[in-house]
């Protein structure tokens, strides 16, 4: 067996499909099934119960999947080795971000990694939180910046960066305006305006929804803060941000949500296992941040 057989193993392990693995892996179905046959062939053990529409551990299959888990992060932590020991610092860093969360620290960070390093290639890709922590988990990012509803994510290293409690932005002249705060169930009278699910703040405001049993009416999405309150500014409804998310329009009112205990936080996260290039980035953003 080889170590590429391993790591199509647990693609296939860990998105429950062949498809799906091969996407991650970049080759075709056709290799990832050719390789994982061989490596059931050398084992003497079907590793996958293909019958059905998933493709589901077998008990052996089970029963590999911790040690080629292992073999993996060896392997990765071999290579690491050697270029500690050469002084190497080398190949691709890929960075998430969360859509419209422009946060120039972490641009501070990369702009002295890449002077420091500038044979690294570096990625920045921007999506939304929950797609990002996925991102991280699977491997292709190697760090994400994401807004995340009052609890890091399992497993996975975190530096909280802050922690802040929602507002409703509103226009001057508004009802709104003249309140010192506003109940989620008071924000059921107004049309909001809101970051796309999955965002750290839309899923604190969803949160305290479900737990209150309120339904405010999310009447726009948009997946960016300026436009979010661009259209708050205008009359079509009551943005919803955080506090220092709201320091960036003067020019309208930010309300206090009352009875939300979630905080909406903004958060680093990345594998706890990190590459040379991650270790030097990470002190980059302590510095940073």
């Amino acid at each position: 067996m080889d170590l590429r057989q391993l790591e199509y193993f647990v693609a296939v392990a860990e998105t429950a499909n062949f498809t799906r693995a091969a996407e991650r892996v970049h080759i075709t179905q056709s290799g990832v099934s050719a390789q994982i046959k061989a490596l059931e062939h050398e084992l003497g053990a079907r590793l996958f119960d293909r019958t059905g529409r998933t493709a589901r551990l077998t008990e052996a299959g089970s029963a590999a999947l911790r040690y080629a888990r292992e073999a993996l992060d060896a392997a990765a932590d071999l290579r690491d080795a050697i270029d500690d020991v050469n002084g190497l610092i080398r190949g691709r860093l890929t960075v998430g971000m969360v859509i419209g969360c422009e946060v120039a620290p972490l641009f501070d960070a990369l702009a002295a990694f890449h002077r420091e390093h500038p044979d690294i290639e570096l990625d920045l890709v921007e999506a939304n939180s929950d797609q990002l922590v996925a991102g991280v988990r699977s491997g292709s990012l190697d760090l994400a910046l994401v807004g995340l509803a009052g609890e890091p994510p399992e497993h996975l290293a975190t530096h909280v960066i802050s922690r802040e409690r929602l507002v409703a932005l509103t226009p001057r002249d508004s009802e709104l305006a003249g309140q010192r705060g506003i109940t989620v169930g008071g924000l059921s009278a107004y049309p909001i305006i809101c970051l796309p699910v999955g965002t750290g703040i839309r899923n604190v405001l969803d949160q305290a929804r479900a737990v209150l049993g309120v339904d405010p009416s999310v009447a726009l999405v948009a997946t960016s803060p300026d436009t979010v309150a661009g259209l708050a500014r205008r009359g079509l409804g009551v943005a919803i941000l955080s506090e220092s998310m709201a320091g960036a329009y003067p020019d309208l009112v930010a309300v206090p949500i009352e009875g939300i205990e979630t905080p909406a936080l903004l958060a680093l996260v990345w594998q706890k296992r990190s590459s040379p290039a991650l270790a030097v980035f990470l002190e980059h953003c302590r510095a940073a941040f």
